[in-house]
């Protein structure tokens, strides 16, 4: 029979816990879905991981889903739309990006379902100086349920300061699990 050492395990297991908090708490922040302005990619109530040192190593991408600080009290979940210095319009349910047509997969199925027309209202990007550019260290973002969804259409650009992180896993319900998002 063979003996076990059971101090060199508590250790170890010890070891597992305290390694497990401190990046928890440095580098992952855990979320809770609140409302249907991210819906279909995410629902009120999913449980999500999110990345908050991935910013300091690379930028942010167009179609990134993040969260950020909204206020002092509420953080948002949002997908990036634009980017500093993007010119950005919707069009007969169509993106433009600097004049170019940009596809939105992510929302494919979640059109077609849908019975209003059209998906996203028609709008161009301005500021309040009257640009029509992202500004410098700002983001445009919205939800991906366009017609129930408080984002940069009514709020204005975000600062690259409000970002938490970005959304890397969806962990609960576990049947709709997930470990990316955006591109």
């Amino acid at each position: 029979m063979r003996k076990y050492n059971y101090r060199r395990l508590i250790f170890l297991v010890l070891f597992a816990v305290v390694l497990a908090v401190i990046l928890r708490s440095t580098i992952f922040a855990s979320y809770i879905v609140d409302g249907e302005s991210m819906e279909p990619t995410l629902y009120d109530g999913n449980l999500l991981m999110v990345n908050k040192v991935v910013y300091d190593l690379k930028d942010v991408d167009r179609f990134d889903v993040i969260v950020f600080h909204a206020n002092e009290e509420e953080d948002y979940v949002k997908r990036v739309i634009g980017l500093p210095g993007d010119e950005i319009e919707y069009k007969n349910d169509r993106l433009y990006v600097n004049g170019e047509f940009v596809k939105e997969d992510f929302l494919d199925a979640y059109v077609q379902a849908s019975d209003s027309r059209p998906f996203t209202d028609n709008f161009t990007l301005k500021d309040t100086t009257g640009e029509q550019k992202v500004p410098e260290e700002r983001l445009f973002v919205m939800g991906d349920n366009r017609g129930d969804s408080l984002d940069s259409r009514s709020f204005g650009f975000i600062s690259l300061e409000q970002l938490v992180g970005k959304v890397d896993v969806k962990y609960w319900p576990l049947s709709q699990a997930k470990l990316s998002f955006g591109n």
